[in-house]
């Protein structure tokens, strides 16, 4: 094996998925924290510590203690290079986690074990499995009163529709937890809170009739594990690798990330197991190997102002294939022009490094002009459309007013750069020059009058529409779009890229009034053309 395909085996790159409040967030600082990228994880809850979440980075999500945008953080584990996304839970920012998953290989999903499987846990595990991304999950919060574990696995398999491979199993539970056996390693780990698991907390036992295992939690307790680890083995199958990176076998860890307990051998496994980088799809179905000589990206994420002291704009940038180096020509494949870039960089939430070279799975930032849009494809010459980063459809639309007519400048660079970004989309009618913002959920409207505010110094309100319902609108037949358009022009809008969009009341009325348009295409998903 060279130098480079070494490089890249050792590459992970995954997201972290869950429901809000699942405790997502938490458990990434744990993962960096075991990972010894911090030394200090923040609390998103604790209003008393004034420390902030370091995957938290914009004003809004340390204030309000949810995450809003994507953050990259990279560090190094055992010798292997991670790559973690912390993406938003909450499913007003959906657009921003389901273009996430099309560049990870892999994804951790957490679950409240209080809660149990939840909405967005639904969903997200769908998306996973129509790309069989493979998942490790991690049972949250079992140092409270919660669902029976028996219970959650079963839970998982009904309702996620994915077999389940406990890989550790709690001791106790609530105010009982005394902390995990890990099956994958034979080991009892025993905890203090907020502890880092050092060797001192952790106690060797192949065999679980062992008295050893008695005298550390108590006869009780140490029967009951022996009851679950062999009914565990009865009804489970074993962990099955190839079924794991296939979808179908999901590993499952119990913990609390909040206490430390279960991190580290959830880290331990998924270094373990967890696949290195993956072919990238390309349109008409061929793919592009990570092992390909020539280098090729995939930008998936912009954002303007990430260090709002240099009011910065910067294009975030999975490698694909072949070896990205710092101050080297490359292809812009959109506009057919070539760039070089000075100064990319590698990333831990909001702070940034410059490196000098990036290999396949790296996520790194480039420094944009106002170039690069969300689904480009970059190269070295060759011409690659890269697939699988949707548009969705928004659900509530509003009209901008502007409050400072001398801030008009201000208003519409700050509306362009944020669409650019993903986080609101804008459309222009077609009868007149108003712009309509259009959004899946009310959140995304505070998190763009709130960075207006800040970023852009633009004061506006929003105001209600009839609409609730989009979709977008094609037609190969010039004269009959022509006459749709009249027909229906005050119902009809631009999106930034001249597509046509068809608003309606409701679902039901794009409904029928496809079903009498005959010629007239129309869909509630969009793929960014590269």
């Amino acid at each position: 094996m060279n130098p480079i395909q070494k490089e890249i085996e050792r590459r992970l790159t995954f997201a972290i998925i869950s429901h809000p409040d699942a405790g997502k967030t938490t458990i990434t600082e744990k993962l960096l924290l075991f990972g010894g990228a911090i030394h200090t994880a923040g609390a998103v809850k604790s209003k008393k510590n004034t420390r902030k979440t370091v995957s938290d980075f914009m004003q809004m999500e340390q204030e309000r203690g949810i995450s809003i945008s994507t953050s990259v953080m990279g560090f190094e584990y055992r010798g292997r290079k991670i790559n973690l996304l912390d993406t938003p839970g909450h499913e007003d920012f959906s657009e921003d986690t389901y273009r996430t998953l099309t560049v990870v290989d892999s994804a951790l999903m957490v679950i409240d074990s209080v809660k149990g499987v939840e909405d967005r846990t639904r969903k997200l595990c769908e998306i996973c499995r129509m790309r069989k991304t493979p998942i490790i999950t991690f049972m949250n919060k079992l140092d409270r009163e919660g669902r029976d574990p028996m219970e959650l696995l079963d839970q998982v398999e009904e309702e996620l529709g994915i077999t389940v491979c406990p890989m550790s199993w709690p001791v106790g539970q609530g105010r009982e937890f005394k902390g995990v056996y890990s099956l994958y390693e034979k080991r009892l780990i025993l905890f203090d809170p907020h502890g880092k698991q050092e060797k001192e907390n952790s106690v060797q036992i192949t065999d679980l009739t062992d008295p050893l295992l008695d005298q550390k939690v108590g006869k009780s307790l140490a029967d009951k594990l022996r009851e679950d680890v062999a009914l565990l083995q009865e009804v489970y199958p074993p962990f099955d690798r190839k079924a794991y990176l296939e979808g179908l076998q999901t590993p499952v860890f119990f913990g609390s990330a909040l206490n430390n307990f279960g991190v580290r051998e959830l880290l331990d496994c998924f270094v373990d197991i967890a696949p290195p980088p993956l072919p990238r799809p390309l349109e008409g179905g061929s793919y592009v190997s990570p092992f390909a000589e020539k280098f090729s990206g995939l930008i998936f994420k912009i954002h303007a102002n990430l260090d709002p002291r240099h009011r910065d704009r910067i294009a975030f940038m999975r490698v694909c294939s072949g070896v990205f180096e710092r101050n080297k020509t490359y292809f812009h494949v959109r506009s057919g022009k070539t760039f070089k870039t000075a100064n990319p960089t590698a990333f831990m939430a909001q702070d940034r490094s410059i490196i000098d070279e990036a290999y396949p799975g790296d996520i790194i930032g480039i420094h944009d002009t106002g170039t690069f849009k969300i689904g480009d494809a970059i190269t070295e010459g060759e011409i690659l459309r890269f697939t699988g980063i949707p548009s969705f459809a928004p659900q509530i639309f509003k009209t901008v007013v502007n409050l400072d007519p001398l801030k008009s400048k201000q208003l519409e660079k700050g509306l362009d750069q944020l669409t650019e970004e993903g986080v609101v989309q804008v459309f222009t009618r077609l009868n007149s020059s108003q712009r309509l913002v259009g959004v899946v959920g009310q959140l995304q409207f505070d998190v763009l009058q709130f960075r207006l505010e800040t970023e852009y110094k633009a004061q506006c309100r929003f105001e209600p529409t009839e609409y609730t319902s989009a979709c977008w609108v094609h037609c190969g037949d010039k004269a009959r779009l022509e006459e749709f358009i009249r027909r229906h022009e005050s119902k009809l809008c631009r999106d930034r890229e001249g597509r046509l969009v068809f608003l309606a009341r409701n679902r039901w009325t794009i409904e029928r009034t496809f079903q009498e348009e005959k010629g007239i295409q129309y869909y509630f998903t969009s793929d960014y053309e590269s």
